[in-house]
């Protein structure tokens, strides 16, 4: 099924993949209120299909030659009549976007080729997974123009650690793909026209784990970072792999293994594209 909108569409394939694609190559991908409110939709209702199982991992990408350039300057203009609410209410949007990615139930996957500068550095921050071109460049740009990556800090802080967040935060210096991939902010880096075939790699590996699971552990990961050897996050590891252990498909992945056999749910993981 296929839900196209103008600067961004989404496509869910029969494998429950979906597909979330930035599409305003015109302008390198750059962000507006427009194309906010669009993924913020798309992602809505990924979660709502995640939530009941339709969907299995989400790729984030975008068509051009760019990931996305960041703010776009006709936007950008705009904010020069805007007020302190009218700001609040954008940065709000922007917030919600971030979190909703970050907090999407099912695994997600980040393609990366060209420039992902400003708030698309945010946006691959929050993926579970980052594959980049060798040509990707990341930049928290923000503060050359007397402005900070403030919306997006906390996920892009998270993927790289506070020293290296306060130096390219503080410089906006450009970080070439092989330094993000020491940074952590990606995890893969491959050859210029090798993403997808990269990707579609990863997605064989992530379709042919427990759903439940998958769901679970992204769940549990998320609170143990949060609160790591609390008394309370100990009893929760426990109590998520007791539940897993008696479930249907817990018991389902145990059998096979002791059979010898692939689990129900692991199908036939080709890219129909």
């Amino acid at each position: 099924m296929t839900d196209s909108q103008h600067h961004a569409h989404l496509t869910i394939d029969d494998r429950g993949v979906a597909w979330l694609t930035l599409d305003k190559p015109d302008v390198h991908n750059a962000f507006d209120d427009a194309l906010i409110a669009e993924l913020n939709t798309h992602l809505d209702r990924v979660r709502d299909a995640a939530e009941r199982g339709n969907v299995r991992a989400l790729v984030l990408g975008s068509h051009g030659k760019h990931f996305s350039a960041g703010a776009d300057l006709g936007w950008m203009k705009r904010m020069l009549d805007y007020s302190f609410d009218d700001n609040l209410a954008d940065s709000r949007e922007l917030s919600r976007l971030m979190h909703g990615l970050d907090t999407l139930p099912c695994p997600t996957l980040c393609q990366v080729q060209g420039a992902a500068f400003g708030g698309a550095v945010g946006l691959a921050a929050c993926c579970d997974i980052v594959i980049a071109s060798e040509k990707a460049k990341f930049c928290l740009s923000e503060v050359k123009i007397g402005l900070s990556p403030a919306v997006i800090s906390p996920y892009v802080q998270r993927a790289i650690g506070v020293r290296q967040m306060r130096r390219y935060a503080l410089t906006a210096e450009v970080i070439e793909a092989a330094q993000a991939l020491e940074l952590g902010l990606v995890h893969r880096v491959v050859e210029s026209g090798h993403l997808d075939r990269e990707t579609d790699s990863v997605l064989d590996s992530l379709l042919a784990t427990s759903p439940q699971a998958s769901r679970a552990t992204k769940a549990l990961l998320a609170e143990v970072a949060r609160d790591p050897d609390s008394e309370a996050t100990r009893e929760r590891c426990c109590q998520v792999i007791s539940e897993l252990r008696v479930s249907d498909e817990g018991q389902e992945g145990l059998a096979a293994f002791f059979d010898k056999r692939a689990p129900r749910w692991n199908h036939d993981t080709r890219n129909p594209r």
